[in-house]
């Protein structure tokens, strides 16, 4: 749900949504002639476009395009012939269209002498325009059909093209078989000898090498050097355990440790077993010395055999060390022995890797060339049966038939569309020419564009009577005219100041915009509001306000200007309508713009404006003379009348502009002349039903009362 901003009614989307619908309904009925005018126009054309299009019939043939890989006798699957996708499908589509294919359909049935194709320049081109090929969705299947003036004809142009490209896909067939063939013939002997090549190659290197097979000799080194890798791993460890207990033995000989102590030595078998005899014998000389002196010959034998053990002691200990010498030597001389053998080896291993890489590499290529030789006769023995088989993957389904009916033109669908399309037609024009058409016609056109206060609506008078138009709210108080008139003066006296716009001027942008008629009809209503209300012409050039009030006296504005009467009172009119006086023009001047501008003229309007509550100049159009920039400069507003749908926007803008760059104040614009009851009725239909309510009500009023009388010619006999 859209959300309207704060303070504007949830309807207010949906009025002006119900305007803007209203305003394009009001366009094209304010056009609805050139609406009729173009729709009708589209409409003869659909007509005559129906009566004079050629009947054109459409015949059609349904053919059927299988994957060559069903058609065909595959044995291998390696070279099956044939794309299966759409891809494949595609191009079969386009070769339907092809130039060359309907070349040939245009030669076989002589469409160059056909009325249809005889005028044109490219046949081919105009052929290929009435031929519509359409695949059906999700299948194999194309309808293929066929526009022609002659129905036997459309449906003899589809039957052709379908069996000419039947028969072409079986010449490209046979064509392709053929070349294939030659080419395999040849591809067969050339794999061949490169097939022998490479066997001789293979041989000619094992000759080389005296060795039968590279594979067999390579397992065999590379098992011996696995086998010294084990053994060195082994070695290494037994003499790093020698070299280790050596250094340890000797290290602490070195802090001072006596031999019998360190226990890599201790540890011996023969060193424990003379230690343990050693401490035996010692207790038995122990004993002895208890019973017996060191002389006594037990004594004696027992410390010979002591000092017997002792040598023994210090000797195998002596060959327990040099038993650690030696198998640290033995263990780094069999490390190094292993170490040479290892690499050995594996130099040996390397250098059969190098032989073995140009051996597996003939190898390799020998059995390329075989596999390529095997697989050449395959394809030329399965050439051999497809060829033989002559089968084509594409066949007629549906052959063409006349039709009986035509195909073009349709007419229940161009007649709707011609409506369809004159409705368009019709509107767009209509608004084409609402957009190029910028000419003022409603109060909007007013605010926006010329940016003015907007005074109120003077709708057609109909008549042609000068008297009865300008003085309408006289003659016709009730009507719908005298009421815009009555808005206008309320407009006006609802203005800020408004006592202080006691002399008003009235003028327009061009001659004929009814400022004159509107000068004379708004002083009539404020003088009947019981204002002392002056009317003056000072239009110098094409007076009017004496034809309406039918005073024909020559003593006027300009003779007042001219010096020729020195009074204001010599110049004034009285009129019929209660508190309304006239100044008339008079004579036509020379020299209208320099007496408009004089010091007289001055004088003239500061006395007027003394003596009445309201003066209302009547002055020429701004556009036209200088003489209302003149007048206005001197008065205290002015009133600018534009005609409905007469003045440009520009125009009327660049008229104002005149009086605004000149200082004078405007109060307001007059949009004269909207025919209410006719075509304008639609801008102003509100205004319209309003006036009509009230104007209603006043016709059975005025039923009762009489109507007043037109005024009579007014004699003046003033000096």
């Amino acid at each position: 749900m859209e959300n309207n901003p704060p303070g504007i009614p949830a309807e207010a989307g949906f009025l002006e949504e119900v305007t803007n619908l209203r305003h394009y309904y009001h366009v094209i009925l304010e056009r609805r002639w050139l609406v009729i005018a173009a729709f009708i126009s589209v409409f003869v054309l659909t007509i005559i476009y129906l009566a004079k299009a050629p009947r054109i019939y459409q015949a059609a043939a349904r053919l059927q395009i299988n994957s060559e890989s069903e058609t065909s006798l595959n044995l291998s699957g390696s070279f099956a012939g044939g794309a299966q996708g759409q891809d494949y499908l595609q191009t079969q589509y386009k070769n339907l269209m092809s130039r060359s294919l309907l070349s040939s359909i245009i030669n076989q049935l002589k469409l160059d002498q056909d009325p249809r194709y005889a005028k044109s320049r490219d046949i081919v081109m105009e052929l290929s325009e009435d031929i519509t090929v359409s695949p059906i969705r999700l299948s194999r299947l194309v309808d293929v059909r066929v526009e022609h003036t002659d129905p036997k004809k459309a449906a003899l142009i589809a039957n052709t093209l379908l069996n000419n490209f039947i028969d072409n896909n079986l010449d490209q067939k046979r064509e392709a078989s053929v070349r294939t063939a030659r080419w395999l013939e040849q591809e067969t002997a050339v794999q061949k000898t490169k097939v022998e090549e490479a066997d001789n190659a293979l041989q000619k290197y094992r000759v080389g090498l005296k060795n039968v097979s590279l594979e067999e000799s390579q397992n065999i080194i590379l098992q011996r050097l696995k086998l010294a890798q084990d053994q060195m791993v082994s070695i290494q460890v037994r003499a790093t355990l020698a070299n280790s207990l050596l250094t340890e033995v000797q290290s602490l000989l070195k802090k001072g440790v006596s031999i019998d102590n360190i226990p890599a030595i201790a540890a011996n078998s023969t060193v424990t077993q003379l230690k343990n005899q050693l401490l035996l014998e010692q207790a038995v000389l122990a004993s002895m010395l208890s019973r017996y002196k060191d002389k006594w010959p037990d004594v004696i034998t027992e410390r010979e055999k002591i000092s017997a053990l002792q040598r023994s002691l210090e000797e195998s200990m002596r060959d327990v060390m040099k038993t650690l010498e030696t198998s640290a030597l033995l263990g780094n001389t069999e490390l190094q022995t292993i170490r040479d053998l290892v690499a050995t080896l594996e130099q040996e291993q390397l250098s059969l890797g190098e032989k073995s890489i140009k051996y597996d590499a003939l190898k390799r290529d020998a059995e390329l060339q075989k596999g390529l030789y095997m697989r050449v006769l395959e394809r030329q023995k399965e050439l051999e049966i497809t060829t033989n088989s002559k089968l084509n993957n594409m066949f007629i389904v549906d052959e063409a038939v006349a039709p009986l009916r035509f195909y073009k033109p349709r007419i229940v669908f161009s007649l709707v569309l011609g409506i369809i399309g004159g409705l368009v037609v019709a509107v767009a024009l209509a608004f084409f020419v609402n957009y190029l058409d910028d000419s003022i016609k409603t109060q909007d056109d007013v605010e926006i564009y010329l940016r003015v206060p907007f005074l109120g609506y003077v709708p057609n008078i109909k008549s042609n009577s000068v008297i009865e138009r300008d003085l309408q709210a006289h003659m016709h108080p009730q009507s719908t005219a005298a009421e815009g008139f009555r808005t206008i003066r309320a407009a006006i006296a609802l203005m800020p100041k408004a006592d202080q716009y006691r002399l008003l001027v009235i003028t327009s942008t061009i001659p004929a915009e009814g400022k004159s008629l509107i000068a004379s009809n708004l002083a009539i209503v404020t003088a009947q509001t019981g204002l002392k209300t002056l009317l003056v012409d000072a239009d110098l050039r094409r007076p009017s306000v004496h034809k309406a009030y039918q005073l024909h006296s020559p003593i006027g504005l300009s003779a007042y200007l001219t010096s020729q009467v020195n009074s204001i009172d010599e110049i004034v009119h009285t009129s019929e309508v209660p508190h309304l006086d006239i100044v008339c023009a008079g004579s036509v001047p020379s020299n209208p713009s320099e007496m408009s501008g004089s010091l007289r003229m001055r004088q003239f309007l500061q006395e007027a404006s003394r003596r009445y509550d309201r003066v209302f100049v009547d002055c020429p159009p701004v556009s036209a003379v200088s003489d209302p920039l003149v007048v206005s400069s001197m008065a205290d507003g002015v009133i600018f009348v534009t005609k409905f749908n007469k003045i440009r926007r520009e125009h009327a803008r660049k008229s104002l502009q005149r009086l605004q760059y000149a200082g004078i104040h405007i109060l307001g614009v007059v949009l004269n002349d909207i025919d209410f009851e006719g075509k304008d009725a639609y801008y102003y239909s509100y205004y319209y039903y309003q006036n009509r309510y009230y104007s209603s009500h006043y016709k059975s009023d005025t039923r009762e009362s009489p109507k007043p009388e037109a005024p009579q010619p007014e004699k003046v006999a003033k000096a």
